[in-house]
């Protein structure tokens, strides 16, 4: 791997205190695979294969949920040091649940799994820490997903979004705020439909609760932005 690529796999929360050094070496054991993918390509099909985890090494990517009549359910968008497909990868899963597609040009590799959890012929400590890695990246991950299920739960539209909306209040600690997800994203997130979602923060904005635009949201009611959260 080049240095660009190392510097990404630093990033990723699965090389959390190994050294460069140590890296390389490490990754000598592990035979990680590089792809390229063009900007709007499929990285990873629904009910693909799934015999490794792909980390993101530069571009960006959204992973989908699919129904079985096609409709796609936005997860989240990866990055530059994320992992993705570690969850099922460790849960026994044959196939890829989620359909993975790049957001920009994209450059990946993929860890077979079994090279994550067997021993190095070395048995050094930086694959134990690996491994300790792995099972807090996996615990975090099942924690997001019970998060995002906690936002389906929710009834109403307006419910939803001033959910969000106060818990990026409170991870910023600012009443303006700028949403990780464009308009579109959000809608998928959410679970909503696009148009009705923005009526609603339109109306919002009418009543003055909040000003927006683009991506920036200024709460200018909190009190009432609190009192529609779930």
């Amino acid at each position: 791997m080049t240095e660009n690529y190392l510097t990404a796999l630093q990033k990723c929360k699965l090389f959390n205190n190994i050294e460069t050094s140590e890296l390389k070496g490490l990754l000598s054991c592990l035979k990680p695979v590089l792809k390229c993918y063009s900007k709007n390509s499929i990285v990873v099909h629904n009910g693909d294969n799934l015999d490794s985890l792909g980390i993101i090494l530069e571009g960006e990517a959204s992973v989908f949920k699919e129904s079985i009549s096609g409709n796609r359910l936005l997860m989240k968008n990866i990055s530059e040091g994320e992992v993705f497909g570690e969850v099922a990868a460790f849960a026994g899963k044959k196939e890829w649940p989620a359909l993975v597609q790049a957001i920009t040009p994209l450059t990946a590799c993929f860890i077979p799994k079994d090279r994550l959890t067997a021993q190095c012929a070395n048995a050094c400590i930086w694959h134990n820490l690996l491994i300790n890695n792995m099972l807090e990246l996996v615990s975090q991950r099942a924690l997001m997903l019970s998060k995002k299920l906690e936002y389906i739960s929710i009834k109403t539209m307006r419910s939803k979004l001033c959910t969000y909306i106060y818990e990026q209040l409170r991870k910023s600690k600012t009443l303006t705020v700028i949403l990780p997800l464009n308009r579109l994203q959000l809608a998928d997130f959410l679970n909503v439909s696009r148009p009705s979602m923005s009526r609603e923060l339109a109306r919002m904005r009418d009543e003055g609760i909040i000003d927006y635009h683009l991506s920036t949201v200024k709460i200018l009611d909190i009190e009432r932005l609190k009192s529609y959260c779930e």
